[in-house]
C-alpha cells in the first residue's frame, strides 16, 4: 500500500490510472491532504487529483519494474484472445467475409476492400454493371464496418420494389436486422422522429422524397454512419434552359449526403449520357468538385477516386474464368398483315395530326402532355391488338365525359374548352424511373385524358375519328390476325426451347410494357399450354407477396416454364436460377432498358449462354427505325463483344431514341427524313463510336484481368489460412462462456445448442443497448457457416453477434487489467533455454480531424505481439503467440524463480519495446498510411480547386460584364451584385474546403502503447532444470541450440529446394510466424501451398505442433503441408510431405500436440 507522503516524481504506481502502471512525473501538493499529479502510462500523458486516502488503492513498483508476472497464466490467455478479438479485424483483413454467408467474388472484394473501406471518409458510386452483386458489396461493407467498431447507425434507401428485398439480404447472407420504415412506425414513435430512434433502418425512396415532414426529421436526427442509395440514379437531375430541373429526389439525395459521414451510391446506370446530368449526380458525393453547369473544354472531371465502374466482361471467378457466360441478342423480324397496316395508318395519321396540333397551341405544357399521351398509343399499337383497342376505347369514354362536363358549360359550339383535369406533370425520363404501378397509373391517366383539343368542336371530331379507329381495332382483334404473336409462337417452337438432356420445355422470360398486352399473351400462352399453372406474371399493380411467389415459382417450380414481365420486373428482380432465355415482346424506347430487362436473367450465378429474341416490325416507321438500330448493335457486339450493351443508354447523347421515334412516327413518309434518322442511328452506334465511348464512360481506369484476379486470389488464399473463424472464434467462446456461467452442448458435429445465457451477458446487453438482443437460450449455434443449415437452422456465432460482443465485453471488463500485471507462460515447443518476453503493442494512425467524441480521428490502428530478449534482440511475434504457451504450473515456477526476477526484467524494458515500435514498427505504419491517404487528399484538393477556382473566374467575369451593360442601360436577368456575391460564396467555399483539406493531411503517429506483458519460459530450460534423467530431453530433440539450427537450416533449405524441383516458387516466411515457414506458389495451378516444415534428427520420436501451425492446417486443409525432414550425420534426408494429418478441434486450453513421427511419415509421400 502506498503511503501518501512517498508519492513523488519518479515512483511507479499501478491503480493510480486503469490503462496500467503509471509513472509520476510532476507533483504539485495543496496543503496536507490534496496533490496533484502529472502523471505517464503507456506513453500518454495524464493529469489527476488525488486527496488523502485515496492512496490506498495504489501500489508502489520497485524502480523500473512494470510487472508484477502474477497474473493467472489461463485467464492471462482468455483476456489476451479477448482483446484480439475485440480488434479482429487487424488480424483477419475479411473478417465479414469469414462472417456472413456468401461467397464472395474477386470484384466484390475489390470494392470492399481495395476502394471503399480504405477510404475515410466514404463519397463513393459503386457503378458495376447490372447483375454484378451490388447488394452482397453493400452488405460486406456495412458488416465490416460493424465488426471494426465503426457503423452503428446506418440507413438504407431503396425503390418501394426492393425494400423487402434487401431487408431479406440482409438478414440472410449476413445476419443484419434493419427495420422497414413504415407509417405505422413514423406515427407511434415515441418522440416523434423514427430516425432518431432506430440505428437501421431501410427507408422506401420515393416516402421521404415527397414528404417534406419526413425531410424534416431526417435533418433533426442524428447523424448517420453509414448511408446507401440503391438504384441512385433516380436522383439525378438535369438542365433546363440554363437552370437545374432538380426533382424531389435530387433534393433528398443532397440532404442524405449532408447527414451521413459515409455516403455510398449504388446505379448500374449512373450515366444517361449527357456529361451535365452526370455532373451534377456526381456533386451529390462532393459538391465542390462539381459546382457550376458543366462546360465542354472547362469542366473535365477525373471520377476515378470516387467511383467504381465494371463491366461484365470484367468479371471473373477466382479460378480465372469469365464469370458470366455468353449473350446473344436476335432480331426476330415480322411485317404487318394488310389489315394491321391499316389500322397502324390510322392510328399513326390520328398520332401525327394531334401532335402537329398541339404544337400550334403554342401551350408547353399541352404540348409536351398531349405529346406523351400520343406516345403511348403508339406504343400500344406496336404491342399488341388487344392494348390498342383497350387504349382507344378508354380513351374515347374519358374524352366523352369531358365533353358531357363541357356541355354543361357551354351552349356554343365554338367556345373554347376550360384547361380542363390537372395532368401529372412528370416527362418520359421522369416516368422511366417511377416505380411500376406508379407508371402504370400515370401512364394511363395521360393516355386517357390528354388532348390537343381547344374547342367543343374540336373536341366532337376528335371523338369521331377515335370511334372510327377504336371500331377499326376491335375488327382486328376479333379477326385473331396478330403477326407479332405469330412470330413469337414461332420462336416458343424454336428447338433450342427443349433441353436435350431431359427432353422437357426450358424456362423463358417474356418483356412487355402495356398491361393489355401482358393479360393477352398470359391469356394465348395459357391456352398453348393448356396449363394455367404454367405461366406466372409479375407487373407494377401485383402485390408484392404475391410477386415473391412468382419469381420463386418461375426460379424453383419445374410446373412454371412462362413469365411474362413488364418493367416493374426491370429492377431487383433476380431470375437467372429460372431461365437463360428471353423475349422482348416489345422494345423499350429507353435504350437503357434493354440491358435492364437481360439483367434479369443474365446475372451472377447463371451457367448458360443467354439467348435474347427482340420482337420487331418491319414495315412500320417506328420499326424501320428500331430494326436499323438492332442490326447496327449486332454488328458492333461481333466486334466489340458484350462491352456495347454496356452503353446503351448512352449512344444517343445528341437526341434521345425516344424523340428519334417519335420524328419517324411524324416526319418518316420523307425519304430525306428517313435518310437522316438511319443516319443518326449509324452515327450513335458505329464501332468505332461505341469503343471511344465505352473507354470515355468507364470513367476509371481500373479494370479487372485474370492477372489482378490472381492476385487477389493469393491474398485471399493467405486470408483462409489465417482466419479466425470458425476454430479461434470457436474455442474462445467456448471457453468463454462456460468461464462465465454459460451451458452449451455439441449435438450435432460443430452445431450446440445453448442451454442457458448466464445474467451477466444479458444484462451486458441491456447495459450496452447496442444492435440485436442477446436471448435467454439459443436452439442451434455455430462457427462454421458452412454448418448453419439443418433442423433447426443454426445461428452463426462470429464477430457482430450479440452473444459473442458480449462474452467480449464481460471477459475484458473483469480480466483485461491482468495483461497489465504480467503472467508467466510456457512454450513447451520451444528447446530453447532463454526466456523471452512478449509485449502487447498497439499503434495508431491519427489526421488533424476530431472523432464525435473530441478525440483525435484515427485513421489507421494496429496491435502486434513483440519478443523481446535480455540480449536487447526483438521479433515478430505472430498474429496471437500466446495460444501456443501454457500456464506455468506453481512447481515449474519455482524452478524458474531466478528467471522471473531477472534484472533485465526490473530495468527498461518497457523503454526497449516502446524504443523498437518507435524505431521500427510506426515509422513502417506511418509512411504506409501517408503514401495512401496523401495520394487522394492531393487528387481531391486539385479537383475541388480547380473546379472552383473556373467557378469563381467565370462568375467575377460575368459581374465584370454584367456591370459594363448596367452602366450601358442594359436590363438583365440578373445583376451585377448578384454574380459578384455568387463569386463571393465560392470563394469562401473554397477556402473552407481546403482547410477540411488541411486538417486530413495532417497525419501523424500517436505515441505507441503497451497494453500488456508475458514471461515466456521456454520449455528448454524447465527441462534442463529438472533433475536429469533418461527423458529430459524427448527423442530427436537436441539440448545444443546451435545443433538444432543447423538441423532446422538444412530442413529449410531441403523444402526449398523440393519445391523449386516441383516447378513452384517458394519464400522463406518463417520469421513472420504465420503458422507455417514457407509459403510456395504452384504457377501451373495459380495457387499457393503453406508448407510447415519439421526436422528432426533420423531417429527421432516427436515432432511437436503449436496451436497456430494446426489451426493454420484446419483452416487450408487442401493448401497446409507438413514437411518432415529427417537429418542424419549432417544431411538432409527427401521431404516427406504430409497432408490432412490433424482433423478434430482444439480446446481453449490447448497449445500444442505432440505427434509421433512413425504415424506420420506413414501418412505421407515424397514432395508433389
Amino acid at each position: 500500500m502506498a503511503i501518501f507522503e512517498d508519492i513523488k516524481a519518479g515512483a511507479r504506481l499501478r491503480g493510480l490510472d486503469t490503462a496500467g502502471v503509471a509513472e509520476v512525473v510532476q507533483v504539485t501538493r495543496f496543503g496536507l491532504d490534496a496533490v496533484n499529479l502529472v502523471f505517464r502510462v503507456n506513453g500518454r500523458v495524464g493529469e489527476r487529483l488525488v486527496y488523502r486516502g485515496e492512496e490506498a488503492g495504489f501500489e508502489f513498483l520497485e524502480a523500473g519494474r512494470s510487472y508484477a508476472f502474477d497474473a493467472d497464466g489461463a485467464l492471462l490467455r482468455l483476456a489476451s484472445e479477448a482483446y484480439r478479438l475485440r480488434l479482429a479485424h487487424l488480424f483477419d483483413p475479411y473478417l465479414a467475409v469469414s462472417a456472413s454467408q456468401i461467397e464472395a467474388l474477386p470484384h466484390q472484394i475489390t470494392a470492399v476492400y481495395g476502394e471503399m473501406l480504405p477510404r475515410q471518409p466514404l463519397r463513393f458510386l459503386l457503378a458495376d454493371d447490372p447483375g454484378a452483386g451490388k447488394t452482397v458489396m453493400a452488405g460486406l461493407l456495412i458488416k465490416e464496418l460493424l465488426i471494426r467498431g465503426d457503423l452503428e447507425r446506418c440507413l438504407i434507401v431503396a425503390p418501394g420494389s426492393l425494400v423487402e428485398q434487401w431487408q431479406e439480404e440482409m438478414s440472410e447472407k449476413f445476419g443484419l436486422a434493419f427495420d422497414l420504415l413504415s407509417r405505422d412506425q413514423i406515427e407511434n414513435s415515441i418522440t416523434g422522429n423514427p430516425f432518431a430512434e432506430r440505428n437501421r433502418l431501410i427507408m422506401r425512396l420515393d416516402m421521404a422524397a415527397r414528404s417534406d415532414e419526413l425531410k424534416a426529421k431526417l435533418q433533426a436526427a442524428p447523424e448517420w454512419d453509414l448511408v446507401i442509395c440503391d438504384e441512385a440514379h433516380r436522383m439525378a437531375a438535369s438542365y433546363f434552359g440554363g437552370e437545374v430541373k432538380e426533382t424531389q429526389r435530387h433534393k433528398l439525395g443532397k440532404l442524405l449526403g449532408g447527414r451521413a459521414r459515409n455516403f455510398l451510391l449504388m446505379s448500374a446506370t449512373p450515366h444517361n449520357g449527357k456529361e451535365a446530368d452526370f455532373q451534377l449526380f456526381m456533386g451529390l458525393l462532393d459538391a465542390d468538385r462539381f459546382e457550376g453547369r458543366f462546360r465542354e473544354g472547362v469542366h473535365k472531371a477525373d471520377v476515378s477516386d470516387m467511383m467504381r465502374r465494371l463491366t461484365k466482361e470484367e468479371l471473373y471467378r477466382f479460378d480465372g474464368k469469365r464469370l458470366f457466360p455468353e449473350r446473344w441478342a436476335y432480331t426476330a423480324k415480322y411485317a404487318l398483315s394488310p389489315a394491321e397496316e391499316i389500322l397502324y395508318k390510322a392510328v399513326t395519321t390520328y398520332v401525327r395530326e394531334e401532335m402537329n396540333r398541339a404544337d400550334r397551341s403554342g401551350d408547353g405544357n399541352k404540348r409536351s402532355s398531349v405529346g406523351f399521351a400520343l406516345q403511348i398509343l403508339q406504343r400500344r399499337l406496336a404491342s399488341s391488338p388487344a392494348a390498342i383497342h383497350r387504349s382507344l376505347e378508354r380513351r374515347r369514354k374519358r374524352l366523352e365525359e369531358r365533353l358531357r362536363e363541357e356541355r354543361l358549360l357551354r351552349k356554343a359550339g365554338s367556345a373554347s374548352l376550360t384547361r380542363g383535369p390537372a395532368l401529372p406533370s412528370l416527362d418520359a425520363d421522369d416516368l422511366d424511373d417511377a416505380p411500376g404501378e406508379e407508371a402504370e397509373a400515370i401512364e394511363q391517366q395521360i393516355a386517357d385524358q390528354a388532348t390537343a383539343a381547344a374547342t367543343l368542336a374540336e373536341l366532337e371530331a376528335e371523338i369521331l375519328i377515335l370511334k372510327d379507329i377504336e371500331a377499326q381495332a376491335l375488327r382486328l382483334k376479333l379477326s385473331g390476325q396478330d403477326a407479332k404473336w405469330r412470330e413469337l409462337e414461332a420462336i416458343l417452337d424454336d428447338p433450342i426451347m427443349i433441353d436435350p438432356a431431359t427432353g422437357l420445355r426450358r424456362k423463358i422470360l417474356i418483356f412487355t410494357e402495356p398491361k393489355d398486352t401482358l393479360e393477352y399473351l398470359q391469356q394465348k400462352i395459357t391456352a398453348r399450354t393448356g396449363d394455367p399453372a404454367a405461366v406466372v406474371v409479375i407487373h407494377g399493380g401485383i402485390a408484392r407477396e404475391a410477386r415473391r411467389a412468382a419469381i420463386a415459382a418461375f426460379n424453383s417450380d419445374p410446373v412454371v416454364r412462362v413469365m411474362i414481365a413488364n418493367d416493374a420486373a426491370g429492377e431487383g428482380v433476380n431470375l437467372q436460377r429460372g431461365a437463360h432465355l428471353m423475349v422482348n415482346y416489345d422494345l423499350p424506347w429507353n435504350p437503357n432498358r434493354l440491358e435492364q430487362r437481360f439483367g434479369r436473367i443474365h446475372r451472377i450465378g447463371q451457367t448458360e449462354v443467354c439467348h435474347l429474341w427482340n420482337l420487331c416490325a418491319t414495315n412500320t416507321r417506328e420499326g424501320e427505325v428500331y430494326q436499323r438500330l438492332l442490326e447496327k448493335l449486332e454488328q458492333a457486339r461481333a466486334a466489340l463483344g458484350g462491352r456495347v450493351y454496356d452503353v446503351l443508354g448512352e449512344l444517343f447523347e445528341g437526341q434521345a431514341l425516344r424523340d428519334l421515334l417519335v420524328d419517324a412516327i411524324r416526319y418518316g413518309d420523307a425519304p430525306e427524313t428517313k435518310s437522316r434518322l438511319f443516319q443518326k442511328v449509324d452515327n450513335a452506334v458505329d464501332v468505332d463510336a461505341i469503343e471511344r465511348l465505352v473507354a470515355e464512360r468507364k470513367l476509371t481506369s481500373e479494370g479487372m484481368d485474370p492477372n489482378a484476379v490472381a492476385a487477389i486470389r493469393e491474398e485471399m488464399e493467405r486470408a483462409q489460412a489465417r482466419r479466425l473463424q470458425p476454430h479461434f472464434i470457436g474455442a474462445f467462446f467456448r471457453e468463454a462462456f462456460q468461464m462465465l456461467g454459460g451451458r452449451i452442448a455439441e449435438r450435432e458435429k460443430g452445431r450446440f445448442e445453448i442451454l442457458r445465457v448466464p445474467p451477466v451477458l444479458k444484462h451486458r446487453d441491456r447495459l450496452i443497448g447496442r444492435g440485436d438482443p442477446v436471448l435467454d437460450r439459443y436452439a442451434r449455434v455455430t462457427f462454421d457457416k458452412a454448418l448453419i443449415p439443418g433442423k433447426p437452422q443454426a445461428e452463426l456465432l462470429a464477430p457482430g453477434h450479440p452473444l459473442l460482443d458480449a462474452s467480449i465485453d464481460v471477459v475484458l471488463e473483469r480480466f483485461q487489467p491482468l495483461l497489465q500485471q504480467g503472467g508467466v507462460l510456457v512454450d513447451d515447443a520451444d528447446e530453447g533455454l532463454a526466456p523471452r518476453l512478449l509485449v502487447y503493442l498497439e499503434h495508431a494512425i491519427r489526421d488533424g480531424r476530431a472523432a464525435r467524441s473530441g478525440e483525435p480521428r484515427v485513421v489507421s490502428q494496429r496491435l502486434q505481439f513483440i519478443q523481446l530478449w535480455e540480449d536487447s534482440r526483438a521479433a515478430d511475434g505472430g498474429p496471437a503467440p500466446y495460444l501456443d504457451c501454457r500456464p506455468i504450473t506453481a512447481e515449474e515456477r519455482g524452478l524458474v524463480a531466478d528467471a522471473i526476477n531477472a534484472p533485465w526484467l526490473s530495468g527498461h524494458v518497457e523503454e526497449q519495446a516502446l524504443g523498437h515500435a518507435i524505431a521500427k514498427l510506426v515509422p513502417e505504419h506511418l509512411t504506409e498510411v501517408k503514401r495512401r491517404r496523401l495520394a487522394e487528399i492531393d487528387k481531391v484538393e486539385r479537383e475541388v480547386r480547380a473546379r472552383l477556382t473556373r467557378e469563381i473566374n467565370y462568375w467575377d467575369a460575368r459581374a465584370a460584364r454584367l456591370r459594363e451593360e448596367e452602366r450601358a442601360g442594359k436590363e438583365q436577368r440578373i445583376n451585377a451584385s448578384n454574380a459578384e456575391a455568387t463569386a463571393q460564396r465560392l470563394v469562401e467555399r473554397l477556402h473552407k474546403r481546403q482547410e477540411e483539406l488541411a486538417q486530413e493531411r495532417q497525419i501523424t503517429a500517436l505515441p505507441p502503447v503497451l497494453k500488456g506483458a508475458a514471461l515466456v519460459i521456454p520449455k528448454g530450460l524447465l527441462l534442463a532444470r529438472t533433475k536429469p534423467g533418461p527423458s529430459s530431453v524427448p527423442a530427436g530433440f537436441s539440448d545444443d541450440p546451435a545443433s538444432r539450427a543447423a538441423v532446422e537450416k538444412l530442413a529449410m533449405e531441403a523444402v526449398i529446394a523440393a519445391e523449386r524441383k516441383l516447378g513452384n516458387e517458394p519464400r522463406d516466411v518463417s520469421a513472420e510466424k504465420k503458422g507455417w515457414d514457407v509459403e510456395s506458389r504452384d504457377p501451373r495451378a495459380g495457387h499457393l501451398r503453406f508448407i510447415e516444415v519439421k526436422g528432426r534428427h533420423v531417429d527421432g520420436a516427436v515432432i511437436m505442433l503449436t496451436k497456430n501451425e494446426l489451426l493454420a492446417s484446419l483452416n487450408s486443409p487442401e493448401a497446409f503441408i507438413l514437411a518432415i525432414v529427417q537429418v542424419e550425420a549432417g544431411f538432409a534426408r527427401e521431404p516427406i510431405y504430409v497432408r490432412r494429418f490433424f482433423q478434430r478441434e482444439l480446446g481453449f486450453a490447448e497449445t500444442a500436440v505432440a505427434f509421433d513421427v512413425r504415424d506420420l511419415i506413414s501418412l505421407g509421400s515424397a514432395p508433389l
